[in-house]
C-alpha cells in the first residue's frame, strides 16, 4: 500500500509540476475554418494574448473543411499534452453529430476548456416584406405557408437552423434557399432574392442604418450590444427562443486537469482584457468565459436542443 501511495503522490506531483512549467514550447491552435472569418479572428486575438501572458508562441493553424469537423478530428487525434488546442465554433460542435458521420465522439474526444464568445444574429427581412415585428412576420408566414423564402449560409449552418427553430416554435413553413456562406446569404436578402434571413450583427447594422434591410429582433437571450434597441426574439413573442454563433476552446481528451485549469485561467484573463473586448466588440462579438464544468453543461443543452430541431424538422444533408 505504501508503494502504491508513493507512486500516486509522485504522479500527482509530476502533474502539478508539468502544469506549472506549461507551456514549455510553442502551442499549435487549430482553427477549423479558413483565415479571415470570425473564428479565425477570435483565435488570432486570443493567441496573441496567450503568447503575451505565457512567453510561449500560440500559433494559429487553419484547417478548414466539412463545416469545421476536419479540424475537430485532428485535435481529437492529437496527443493530450496541451500543445494542440482547438478554437472553434461551439455551435457547429453541437450541431455536427446530428448531421455528419464523424470520425470522433463529441462527448469523449475532447477536454472542454471554456466558452469564449458569442456573435448574435439579427432576424432580418427585406424592406419590401410587410412585417415590422416578429409577430407580424409569423402572421404573414402563417397566411402564406411555403411561400416566403429564407436564405442561409448553407445547410446545417447556424442561420439555417435558427430559422428551422423559428419555424418549429411558431408553427410556420418557409422555403429554404442555401448559399455558400453568410456573405452571399446576406447579399441575397439585400437583393430581394430572399425575404428573410438571420444575419450576423456586424453585417446587419450598416445595412439596417441604410434602410437596405429591416431588423426585427436579436437571436440571443440578451439583446445585442451593437443594436440594444432591438428586442430579442424571446421578448418579441417566441418565449425561450435562443440561437447564436458561440465560440469555444477545447483540448484533446485526457489532457491534464491542471493544464486545462491553467489554460482556462489565462483565457478568462485574456477575455477580460479591455483591448480584447474592444477588438471583438468591433467585430460584433461579445466575450463570455466559463468554467470547464459550465461549458460541459451548456454544450449538453445545445446538443440536445439542435438534435431535436434536426429530427423534428427532418433536416438531412444531401
Amino acid at each position: 500500500m505504501k508503494t502504491v501511495h508513493a507512486v500516486a503522490c509522485l504522479s500527482l506531483c509530476c502533474s502539478v509540476a508539468a502544469a506549472q512549467d506549461y507551456p514549455a514550447k510553442p502551442v499549435r491552435v487549430i482553427v477549423p475554418w479558413a483565415a479571415g472569418g470570425s473564428t479565425d479572428s477570435i483565435g488570432r486575438i486570443l493567441a496573441a494574448k496567450l503568447t503575451e501572458y505565457t512567453g510561449q508562441q500560440f500559433i494559429i493553424d487553419n484547417r478548414a473543411g466539412a463545416t469545421g469537423t476536419i479540424g475537430h478530428g485532428q485535435v481529437a487525434k492529437s496527443p493530450p499534452d496541451g500543445y494542440t488546442l482547438l478554437f472553434g465554433s461551439n455551435s457547429t460542435f453541437a450541431i455536427a453529430p446530428h448531421l455528419y458521420k464523424l470520425q470522433y465522439d463529441n462527448e469523449t474526444s475532447f477536454a472542454p476548456i471554456t466558452l469564449l464568445a458569442v456573435s448574435p444574429q439579427i432576424l432580418s427581412v427585406h424592406p419590401s416584406i410587410p412585417a415590422a415585428s416578429v409577430k407580424e412576420l409569423v402572421a404573414l408566414a402563417r397566411a402564406k405557408p411555403d411561400q416566403l423564402i429564407f436564405s442561409s449560409a448553407g445547410p446545417g449552418s447556424t442561420s439555417h437552423l435558427a430559422t428551422e427553430l423559428l419555424m418549429s416554435m411558431a408553427g410556420i413553413k418557409m422555403i429554404h434557399v442555401p448559399y455558400k456562406g453568410g456573405g452571399p446569404s446576406a447579399q441575397a436578402l439585400l437583393g430581394g432574392e430572399s425575404m428573410m434571413s438571420f444575419v450576423d450583427v456586424i453585417t446587419a447594422l450598416p445595412f439596417a442604418k441604410a434602410g437596405k434591410l429591416r431588423p426585427l429582433a436579436a437571436s440571443t437571450t440578451r439583446r445585442a450590444a451593437m443594436m440594444p434597441e432591438l428586442p430579442t426574439i424571446s421578448e418579441a413573442g417566441l418565449k425561450g427562443f435562443e440561437s447564436s454563433t458561440t465560440f469555444a476552446a477545447f483540448a484533446p481528451a485526457g489532457t491534464s486537469r491542471d493544464v486545462v485549469a491553467k489554460l482556462n485561467k489565462e483565457l478568462l484573463r485574456a477575455l477580460a482584457a479591455a483591448d480584447v473586448k474592444e477588438k471583438l466588440f468591433n467585430q460584433g462579438i461579445e466575450t463570455i468565459g466559463s468554467t470547464p464544468e459550465e461549458f460541459v453543461a451548456y454544450n449538453k443543452v445545445e446538443t440536445s436542443k439542435w438534435g431535436k430541431v434536426i429530427r423534428e424538422q427532418g433536416i438531412k444533408l444531401e
